[in-house]
C-alpha cells in the first residue's frame, strides 16, 4: 500500500507541472492571483467542517470525560474561528491590487490553517481509535473522508497546500486503524475488518493525490487560456503593444489624474513616413519586422507611466501622462522624430523611414477621448503638410491654451 502511494506521488510529480511549488518556472502573475483568490471564496465549508468536528469532539469529551479530546475540541474551535476571520480579512481587499509578497503571505496563512485543521482531525481520530467503540470509529473515518473530499474539491488548485493537508489528516488515522487491528478482541473478523479499513484509507489517499493533479492541470489550462484571451483582446497581436481598447481604458484612468492633480496629458498621434514603400518593396514580413522595431524604440522612449499603443497599420499613439507644461510634450515629440528616423537593420539591409506627429493636450482642448483624438489627428495632418519628420500641436488647442482657464496650468 505504501508502494501505491509512492507510485501515485511519482505520477503526480511527473505529470503535473507544479509551478510555484517544485518547478523552476513560476505561474504567470495573473493566474497566480486568481488561484489565491479562489482559496478565500468558500467560508461555508470551513465553518461546516469545524462545526461537525466540534460537535463530535464535544460529545466524546462529555461521554468519555476525556481531557485530551476536550483540548482537541477547544483547538478546533479556535482554528476554525481564525480561518473564518482570515477569509473575512482577505475579502476586504482586492487581490488584484495587492503586492505579490502580500498575496504569498496570505496564502501561507491559509496553508497554516488548512494544515492545522488536518492535524487536529487526525489527533481526534487517533485518540478516539484508542477506545473500542465501532460506531465512533465509523464516524471518525467518515469525517476524515469528508475533510479529504472537501479539500480536493476546494484547494486542489494549490497542490502545495492540498497534498500535505491530505497526508496529515489520513496517514495518522490509517496507522491508528492498523494498530487497532492487532488489538485482541472477542468479536469475529475484528483484525480483518480494521485491516481492510486501513487499506481503504490508504487507497483513497493515493487516488485523491491523482485527482488533485488532474484538477490542478485543468484549472491551470483554463485560467491560462482565459488570460491569454484577455491579452489578445487588449493587445496588438503583431507588436504586443496595447490596442485601441486598452488605450481608451488607460486614457480614462489618466484623465482622473488630470482632474485630481491639476496636471496635463499629451496625446501624440504618430504616422510613419515611407513605410508603404518599404512594405511594397520588401514585402509584408519585412514590414511587420519594421513595425516591431518601431514599437521597441517607442517603448524605450517613454516613462513607465506613459502608454504606447498601435491603432493599426503604421499608426501609433503615445499617451503622455502627468506632465506640467506643454514643453514636455514637445521634448518627447522631438525625441520620437530623432529615434524613429534612425536607420533600421532588417536581414542585413539598412532601411530609413520617418514619422509625423500630431499632438493634443488635455484639458486644454477638452477631457473627452473623441474630441482629443480628432484634435491630434488634425495636428498630424498639419505636420504631414509641412513635409516628413515633422510634429505639430493642434491649432485649436493652442488658441484655447492662450485664452482658456487651462492656460494657467500649462504655464507652470
Amino acid at each position: 500500500m505504501v508502494g501505491l502511494i509512492r507510485r501515485a506521488m511519482a505520477g503526480f510529480r511527473r505529470d503535473l507541472v507544479v509551478r510555484g511549488w517544485r518547478a523552476t518556472t513560476p505561474l504567470p502573475e495573473p493566474v497566480y492571483r486568481d488561484l489565491v483568490a479562489m482559496l478565500f471564496t468558500m467560508a461555508l465549508p470551513i465553518a461546516g467542517l469545524g462545526a461537525l468536528l466540534l460537535v463530535v469532539s464535544g460529545l466524546l469529551a462529555w461521554s468519555w470525560r476525556d481531557p485530551v479530546i476536550s483540548a482537541i475540541g477547544a483547538a478546533i474551535a479556535l482554528i476554525t474561528l481564525w480561518r473564518l476571520w482570515l477569509i473575512a480579512r482577505v475579502r476586504r481587499h482586492a487581490i488584484d491590487d495587492l503586492p505579490i509578497a502580500e498575496i504569498r503571505q496570505w496564502e501561507w496563512l491559509y496553508a497554516l490553517g488548512s494544515h492545522g485543521t488536518a492535524v487536529l482531525l487526525s489527533a481526534l481520530g487517533v485518540r478516539a481509535l484508542q477506545f473500542h467503540a465501532p460506531i465512533v470509529h465509523m464516524i471518525i473515518v467518515s469525517l476524515m473522508f469528508t475533510f479529504g473530499a472537501g479539500i480536493v474539491s476546494r484547494i486542489a488548485i494549490r497542490p502545495a497546500i492540498c497534498v500535505p493537508s491530505m497526508m496529515l489528516a489520513t496517514l495518522p488515522i490509517a496507522i491508528a486503524l492498523g494498530f487497532h487491528a492487532v488489538l485482541p478482541d472477542p468479536d469475529g473478523l475484528h483484525p480483518e475488518l480494521f485491516a481492510i479499513e486501513c487499506v481503504l484509507v490508504l487507497v483513497v489517499t493515493g487516488l485523491s493525490v491523482q485527482s488533485i493533479a488532474h484538477i490542478y492541470r485543468s484549472t491551470i489550462e483554463h485560467l491560462g487560456t482565459k488570460h491569454e484571451l484577455s491579452l489578445l483582446a487588449l493587445q496588438d497581436a503583431l507588436t504586443g503593444l496595447p490596442n485601441r481598447l486598452l488605450l481608451r481604458n488607460r486614457f480614462k484612468e489618466e484623465m482622473r489624474a488630470v482632474v485630481v492633480e491639476e496636471c496635463l496629458l499629451a496625446l501624440h498621434f504618430l504616422d510613419l513616413d515611407g513605410f508603404k514603400a518599404v512594405n511594397d518593396r520588401y514585402g509584408h514580413p519585412a514590414g511587420d519586422a519594421l513595425l516591431r522595431q518601431v514599437a521597441e524604440r517607442l517603448n524605450l522612449l517613454v516613462r513607465d507611466s506613459d502608454t504606447v499603443a498601435r491603432l493599426g497599420g503604421d499608426e501609433f499613439v503615445i499617451l503622455q501622462s502627468r506632465i506640467q507644461h506643454v514643453d514636455e510634450a514637445e521634448v518627447l515629440a522631438r525625441r520620437v522624430l530623432r529615434q524613429l528616423s534612425a536607420p533600421y537593420e532588417l536581414g542585413g539591409t539598412q532601411l530609413m523611414i520617418g514619422v509625423s506627429v500630431g499632438i493634443a493636450i488635455a484639458p486644454v482642448h477638452g477631457s473627452g477621448w473623441e474630441g482629443l483624438s480628432v484634435c491630434a489627428d488634425e495636428a498630424l495632418y498639419q505636420a504631414k503638410a509641412r513635409g516628413k519628420s515633422q510634429f505639430a500641436f493642434c491649432a485649436r488647442a493652442v488658441r484655447e491654451a492662450d485664452s482658456g482657464p487651462a492656460s494657467s496650468v500649462a504655464a507652470r
